[in-house]
């Protein structure tokens, strides 16, 4: 159980106290910060009450006025943090942001899992797995064009070509063909990013965020629209490491990994592999490799 600050968290040494319980105990940190919101909150409330109820005498002065305050910080301090109060509601908005698993027993009760503040190069806004509350924010804007888009995820897939070895072109590509160079990506409930660049299924052994969508797979040779869930990141450099991670870890993608520097290697490598139910995939894949790599040597 964290302790309580005694200051609010707008004071320096109340705020660097709570940092470093939050990195123990998060859960409780944030119930805290809640309770310390709402105080803030009912000491406003009681003070606009006042003014607006009581009006000033002769015997009014600093003094009292400094009593009155202290005596309505009381008040908001006992009020503050009582149980389906306004400190919940804070605490579980603040769970969603910072990717906590709530303690509310309906939120456990199935409306998913949450997901962190996402703070990426063109917005900043937190991500809700699907089925949780909305969480409103400002949609990233979609690439105005393939150069835009491949500018815009290079340095993440230079990364990840770091870890695999696959070259960054073709993951910008393979992320430009599952998301028509950015323009379709996968949306959350709310309208969106899922930052998922790569159209990967969250499986029974993902434990992040989620978010399900209608889409097109090739079943028995005829295209038929299924819902499936998929993952949600925070950021497309997390899309990117998760890629990797899948790439390298799965015994699934060890030709495609060992395809090295080869695009036809690494398309059909994916394809082979399964990783998309479209018979075509390897051969729209090289097309749009040749473009990528077309385009980052004008950018060159």
């Amino acid at each position: 159980m964290i302790p309580t600050t005694s200051g609010l968290s707008t004071d320096p040494a109340s705020l660097a106290t709570l940092r470093s319980q939050a990195a123990s105990d998060p859960k409780a940190a944030t119930r805290e910060v809640a309770k310390q919101f709402e105080s803030l909150f009912m000491q406003e409330l009681l003070k606009n009450m006042r003014s607006s109820t009581m009006a000033t005498g002769m015997l009014d002065n600093s003094g009292t006025q400094m009593g009155t305050e202290m005596l309505d910080s009381q008040y908001a301090k006992q009020l503050s943090g009582l149980k389906g109060g306004l400190a919940d509601v804070i605490a579980r908005q603040i769970e969603r942001q910072m990717g906590v698993q709530s303690s509310d027993s309906t939120v456990n009760a199935g409306l998913g899992p949450t997901r962190a503040a996402a703070v990426a190069a063109y917005g900043t806004a937190p991500v809700v797995a699907a089925g949780s509350p909305t969480v409103q924010r400002t949609p990233l804007r979609p690439p105005a064009s393939a150069q835009e888009f491949v500018d815009r995820v290079s340095a993440d897939a230079r990364k990840a070509e770091a870890t695999t070895g696959i070259p960054s072109a073709f993951m910008i590509s393979q992320a430009a063909l599952e998301t028509g160079w950015g323009k379709k990506e996968i949306k959350m409930a709310d309208g969106s990013n899922s930052f998922n660049l790569f159209g990967i299924k969250a499986g029974g052994s993902w434990k992040g965020p989620t978010t399900e969508i209608t889409t097109t797979e090739f079943i028995n040779g005829k295209m038929t629209k299924v819902k499936a869930s998929f993952r949600a990141y925070s950021s497309y450099e997390e899309a990117f490491n998760d890629y990797a991670r899948l790439m390298k870890d799965s015994p699934r993608y060890q030709n495609v990994v060992a395809a090295g520097s080869s695009a036809h290697g690494f398309a059909n490598g994916l394809q082979k592999a399964g990783y998309a139910t479209d018979p075509q995939y390897a051969e729209k894949l090289g097309r749009v490799i040749n473009t990528t790599l077309r385009l980052q040597r004008v950018n060159t």
